[in-house]
C-alpha cells in the first residue's frame, strides 16, 4: 500500500436500506457493546432507513458510531412529497448521507447531474457525501468498466474547495446482494483508476478521499478486500444488519 493511501483513516459504514426497525436498533445496540472490546482504527458509520435516524443519534450518542442517512433531495426545503432534504438529516444528527446508489440510479432513474445536485446539497449542509459508482454485469462482460465508472464519478462530483469531505464508493452492480464479488486484480485496477481520476479533479487533495468498496462484503472476505490498495474502507449491505457480521468486518481495520 502506498504512504498516501495508508495514511487515510478507513470507514466502515453500513447501509440498512429498507430495513431496520426494533430489530435494527437492537443491533445497533448489541453493535455499541461489541465495540467496547474491538480495538479499530477505522471510523464507523451506520445509515438506517430516515425513520430510524433519529432513534439512532440518541442511542450512539457518545460512541465512536456515527449516522448517515441513505439519499437526499437536492432542495433544502419545498413541494416534495415523500423525499427529505440533506438540511432536514443534519438537524437530525446525521454526519453523511449516501448518494447514487445503483439502486436509485436503477430503479429512480437518476442521473450523474442529479447525485451531483445531491452531493451538493449534502456538502453545503455540513454532510458529507458518499458519491456511489458502479458498472453492471453486462458493462463488466463488454469490457467498459473503467469508462463507465469514470464517466459516472466526472459526472456526480461536486465543485468544491475542500473535497476530502467527499467519499466516494465502488460498488459493481453485479456484487449488490449476489454473493458475487470482484477478484482482487479487478477492485484494485478500478480503485486505482478511481484514484488517479480523483486527482485529475482536485490535485493533490485527491489522494485524500476515501475510496470505499461495496458489493456483497461479508466478514469471510473483507480482510483481503480492505487489504487492496487504495481501498479505504467498506459500503456494506446485508452484513452491517447483524451485529456479531458487521463487527468482524470493523475488526480487520
Amino acid at each position: 500500500m502506498s504512504s498516501s493511501a495508508s495514511k487515510i483513516r478507513p470507514l466502515i459504514a453500513g447501509n440498512w436500506k429498507m430495513n431496520g426497525g426494533r430489530a435494527g436498533l437492537t443491533q445497533l445496540k448489541s453493535l455499541l457493546c461489541r465495540l467496547e472490546k474491538v480495538k479499530t482504527a477505522a471510523d464507523i458509520m451506520i445509515c438506517p432507513p430516515y425513520l430510524d435516524i433519529g432513534p439512532a443519534v440518541e442511542i450512539t450518542k457518545g460512541s465512536q458510531v456515527a449516522i448517515g442517512g441513505q439519499d437526499c433531495h437536492p432542495e433544502p426545503s419545498g413541494a416534495h412529497t415523500g423525499d427529505v432534504s440533506a438540511v432536514m438529516l443534519k438537524k437530525y444528527g446525521a454526519k453523511t448521507v449516501i448518494v447514487g446508489h445503483s439502486e436509485r440510479r436503477t430503479h429512480h432513474k437518476e442521473t450523474n447531474k442529479l447525485v451531483k445536485a445531491k452531493a451538493q446539497a449534502a456538502l453545503e449542509s455540513g454532510l458529507s457525501p458518499i458519491i456511489c459508482i458502479g458498472e453492471t454485469l453486462k458493462e463488466r462482460k463488454g469490457g467498459q468498466t473503467l469508462r463507465i465508472v469514470g464517466a459516472q464519478l466526472r459526472g456526480s462530483l461536486p465543485d468544491i474547495d475542500k473535497p476530502e469531505k467527499v467519499v466516494v464508493a465502488y460498488e459493481p452492480v453485479w456484487a449488490l446482494g449476489t454473493g458475487l464479488t470482484p477478484t482482487l486484480g479487478q477492485v484494485r485496477q478500478v480503485h486505482a483508476h478511481i484514484r488517479k481520476a480523483l486527482v485529475r479533479r482536485y490535485g493533490p487533495a485527491g489522494q485524500k478521499i476515501r475510496i470505499l468498496y461495496g458489493g456483497s462484503v461479508n466478514p469471510d472476505n473483507a480482510a483481503e478486500l480492505l487489504a487492496v490498495e487504495h481501498v479505504n474502507g467498506a459500503l456494506v449491505g446485508g452484513a452491517s444488519l447483524k451485529a456479531a457480521d458487521f463487527i468482524k468486518i470493523i475488526a480487520c481495520r
